[in-house]
């Protein structure tokens, strides 16, 4: 059993990335993984400011929602980073919670790939929805991810499903029209499969 903490960066309550998250924490909970979603829209998280008091032994100065949130990032396995794809990225309230890890980072006098710091090793993995479904829809989410979660943080990449074609922007959810939430849900039941 995996402690999987998924992180909702905005999207409407009922809209197709939510649909997408509990679709994935249901395959997941089935093979009895514990899972727990968290949604940004519910809890404040402002982006790092870069005073680096946290680089002189002192917690963050930013009195917000993600210092309740620390414990459960550092008892996770695996973190799920769920967006709907805003501007051709992950929405701010994710980028600003990403930002965030630096007050959790601890020193590293031998950092790998020019990292100042080192994270806590984690097992990551992105979920995404769109509208459009275009061979670049995604290409700036995925270059973010890749580049800040995985390369630099040093997350483990678990995978990724980029949910497109889910609909105009009129704020209807159409993803039940698409097989993407059998998608997710497979997703979430595999995702440890040996």
């Amino acid at each position: 059993m995996k402690r999987i903490l998924i992180v909702l960066g905005g999207g409407r309550p009922k809209g197709n990335t939510r649909q997408l998250v509990d679709s994935f924490a249901q395959g997941a909970t089935d093979v009895g993984h514990d899972v727990e979603i968290v949604s940004l829209n519910k809890i404040e998280v402002k982006g790092c400011m870069g005073c680096n008091a946290c680089r002189y032994g002192k917690p963050c100065v930013q009195k917000d929602g993600f210092n309740d949130l620390i414990p459960k990032i550092k008892a996770a396995d695996l973190i799920v980073f769920a967006s709907p794809l805003l501007f051709w990225t992950i929405s701010s309230k994710l980028k600003a919670f990403i930002e965030r890890f630096y007050c959790i980072a601890e020193e590293d006098p031998n950092p790998p790939l020019g990292r100042y710091e080192k994270y806590p090793e984690k097992d990551a993995a992105l979920l995404m929805t769109s509208a459009d479904d275009l061979f670049w829809t995604y290409e700036q989410a995925v270059s973010y991810y890749k580049f800040a979660v995985i390369n630099y943080i040093g997350f483990h990449d678990k995978g990724m499903l980029l949910a497109g074609g889910c609909g105009d922007t009129n704020g209807k959810p159409q993803i039940d029209k698409t097989n993407h939430l059998k998608e997710a849900y497979e997703f979430g039941k595999t995702i440890y499969r040996d």
